[in-house]
């Protein structure tokens, strides 16, 4: 089996009978490796005492005293964030189920606690997929992306990346004001093979307009990330248009794409509407006794981005934007 998102730390983690992954003291410790959270030099003997502590036994309890007496404003605040985190998963009996807890009852973590716990669990939802498009599709989860038009159609390149990369070199490059042309190659099924040796580099574009495969891949991901946290069975396809959509009941799978879908049920399309539409796929849900009958019908799935073409996905909309029935939404 070919390995892939090592910076996911999934395996730091441990999986749990039922499939889910569960917090190790390695992982927690891979956290406070990270510099949020590593005492800079100027640290104060309060902040450097409990790092120090919390390395050797990172399930330790912290009294509120200890992170008050830290100086800096920001490190009680990273210190805050964190011990948050760790107290929600050792509440919970996986990642996956304190996920779905967060979610539920309100997000009170930053974006990049919620974006390492979606990493991990897509990396255990895909644990064994060898399809470089399914894979690179599922970094939309958990890494915004900028989006161009190359010859018309949409290409995806993390965002991240490419506000890094050096001078533009290069078509792509320079439409996404990225580095050297050798830093950020487009997806494609000559060079799909790649992405095994750079897959935590996220540096392959997306070709998401152009190519099914790509749009497949991306079904795909919602598809394994579905039947991971809910046990849903569900088939999701790519379409070009919804001519015959009943939106009585869709899925926004971004801000911009609920935006999208609101509109369009209430009859007030705009001119623009078209050109912030990403992908749109059509979804079926195997019949369930937790679901609404609205699920026995297909229902739309709608990927939006911003008018620069910025894309930021909501992956728990795939969750509890789903057709449940009251009271069987997972928590």
């Amino acid at each position: 089996m070919k390995e892939f998102w090592v910076s996911s730390g999934h395996q730091l983690a441990r999986r749990a009978a039922g499939g889910g992954l569960v917090a190790t003291d390695e992982l927690l410790q891979a956290y406070l490796a990270r510099p949020e959270l590593a005492p800079p030099a100027e640290a104060c003997a309060a902040e450097r005492a409990l790092h120090g502590r919390l390395s050797a036994s990172p399930r330790a309890a912290v009294a509120s005293a200890e992170i008050a007496a830290i100086a800096d404003a920001d490190a009680r605040e990273n210190w805050g964030f964190f011990l948050r985190f760790r107290d929600r998963l050792a509440d919970a009996p996986t990642i996956e189920a304190a996920y779905l807890r967060l979610m539920s009852g309100g997000v009170d973590l930053p974006p990049l606690f919620v974006d390492h716990m979606t990493h991990l669990i897509l990396r255990n939802a895909l644990d064994g997929v060898e399809d470089p498009f399914t894979l690179r599709a599922g970094e939309l989860f958990f890494r915004a992306q900028s989006g161009s038009l190359i010859d018309g159609a949409l290409v995806l390149a993390d965002s991240e990346t490419v506000q890094t990369l050096g001078r533009p070199a290069g078509p792509l490059q320079a439409m996404l004001g990225a580095g050297p042309a050798a830093e950020i190659d487009v997806m494609t099924a000559d060079n799909a093979w790649t992405y095994w040796r750079r897959s935590d580099a996220f540096a392959m574009a997306l070709p998401l307009g152009a190519t099914p495969a790509a749009r497949d891949g991306l079904a795909r991901a919602m598809t394994a990330w579905i039947g991971h946290l809910t046990g849903l069975t569900a088939t999701i396809e790519p379409t070009a248009r919804f001519d015959d959509a009943d939106l009585r009941w869709f899925v926004g799978l971004d801000a911009e794409g609920a935006a999208i879908g609101d509109r369009l049920w209430r009859g007030e399309a705009r001119a623009d509407d078209a050109g912030r539409i990403a992908a749109l796929f059509v979804a079926r849900l195997a019949p369930d006794p937790r679901l609404d009958a609205a699920a026995l019908r297909p229902f739309p799935m709608i990927l939006g981005m911003s008018v620069a073409k910025t894309l930021r996905m909501k992956p728990q909309n795939l969750v509890f934007g789903l057709p449940w029935r009251k009271g069987a939404v997972p928590s």
